[in-house]
């Protein structure tokens, strides 16, 4: 079957075109205008070529550059099913890194727009390609909100770093020997926000405990202890210059307010992720520790199932799979994870991982086992375990689409 190949290397303003046949053998190359009529024009042009040639297969490929070829591509697969429908049509969204391994295959190949199109149009011909897009904006439009809330967990978890800095400024025992469960718990902000560890020393020990009472709700089985412990670490602490304090002090207050208007927005998305949800025929909440919120990130990643053969497929898509280091009789023992895949899939995945042994004694007993194995990184190499041993559950589900039976219950 005569093959035709279409690179397309996106751009805010414009694409721009590279057409080849199977042979490699390049057809044409043009620009086009980001926009519908620029892209009826490559309609017009893809079919008039393929035509020409008498090809019956096209692929078409692109980078995944942020979105900017987000519509493109849509409007390429509707189209082209309607204009020639007789045609086997495939469109590939391609990770920018791998198309970039590629070119280096070429060592004088210079970096412009019309050489990027022309490589990923060689890129398709030699093959090896991802799946092929397939009709699935019910899953990208969950991912617009699992992916968004995906990018302010990231920002919230950076933005209590910095806070925790200014926080060590401020009162540096309290950030070394934190006598709370939680610095970002209630009582141990009300500390940061309205004491300094001078008047912490100069307070009475009643009116501290009063404080941790209030502030607290009642909730302490030991304040007296807390308040003893609070006393012993501020006189230990360093004093800030009296020039610095407000600034620090209105630094706290700034970022505070912004980490917490940041998770109410996580909750207003965490609540319409569960609406959509209802639409989304899945078994994955049906495992004790996943809720709605991870199942529908585990599910806008990984659309139909039935596009990866195996359990093996799909971690290998999150990017949970490890490098194989071996030359000769040497084969290493410790090997790292690879450094590509799907983040949001990864990402899901483990955060479901850390839940689901918290609840799950199959996984809890695993996580456990790989957690005893080294002596550093435990909880960080035993829960990315955790999770590619998820992974195999997950396809299952997803694959038979039965509910999750506990090993005790089992026949």
């Amino acid at each position: 079957m005569s093959q035709m190949l279409v690179g397309i290397d996106v751009s805010l303003q414009s694409h721009h075109v590279q057409f080849m046949d199977g042979d490699g053998g390049a057809l044409a190359s043009f620009s086009i205008h980001n926009n519908r009529q620029g892209a009826d024009t490559l309609i017009q042009k893809i079919v008039d070529t393929s035509d020409r040639i008498k090809s019956q297969s096209l692929r078409i490929g692109m980078e995944a550059t942020s979105n900017l070829g987000w519509h493109l591509a849509h409007y390429l697969q509707d189209q082209l099913q309607t204009t020639c429908p007789q045609k086997d049509t495939q469109i590939y969204v391609l990770n920018a890194r791998k198309v970039a391994r590629f070119k280096k295959g070429y060592d004088t190949l210079p970096k412009n727009d019309r050489i990027d199109a022309w490589v990923i149009a060689d890129h398709l011909r030699f093959g090896r390609l991802p799946y092929a897009m397939k009709d699935i904006v019910q899953y990208e439009a969950l991912q617009r909100l699992t992916r968004t809330r995906f990018h302010l967990m990231k920002n919230i978890t950076r933005d209590k770093t910095y806070f925790l800095n200014q926080v060590f400024l401020k009162f540096s025992g309290l950030r070394q020997d934190n006598p709370f469960s939680n610095l970002f718990g209630s009582t141990c902000l009300a500390v940061i926000q309205e004491l300094e560890p001078e008047q912490i020393v100069a307070m009475s020990m009643e009116e501290l405990i009063d404080f941790l009472k209030d502030k607290g709700k009642n909730r302490f089985d030991n304040p007296e202890e807390i308040a003893l412990y609070l006393q012993k670490i501020a006189r230990s602490s360093y004093r800030l210059n009296k020039a610095m304090a407000d600034p620090v002090n209105i630094s706290l207050a700034t970022m505070l307010n912004v980490i917490k208007h940041m998770e109410s927005e996580v909750k207003k998305l965490d609540k319409e992720i569960a609406k959509i949800m209802k639409g989304f025929p899945q078994t994955l909440t049906s495992v004790k520790g996943i809720g709605d919120v991870y199942a529908a990130g585990i599910i806008a990643e990984t659309g139909d199932v039935q596009r990866f053969k195996d359990h093996n497929a799909l971690a290998k898509y999150a990017g949970l799979t490890w490098n194989q280091h071996q030359s000769g009789e040497f084969e290493a023992e410790d090997t790292s994870r690879t450094k590509a895949g799907n983040k949001y899939l990864r990402y899901y995945l483990i955060q479901a991982a850390d839940s689901v042994r918290k609840h799950v004694p199959e996984y809890k007993d695993f996580y456990q086992k790989k957690y005893d194995e080294v002596p550093k990184h435990k909880h960080k190499r035993a829960l990315v375990l955790t999770a590619r041993k998820l992974v195999r559950l997950v396809f299952s589900l997803l694959n038979t689409k039965q509910l999750y039976t506990p090993p005790e219950r089992r026949g």
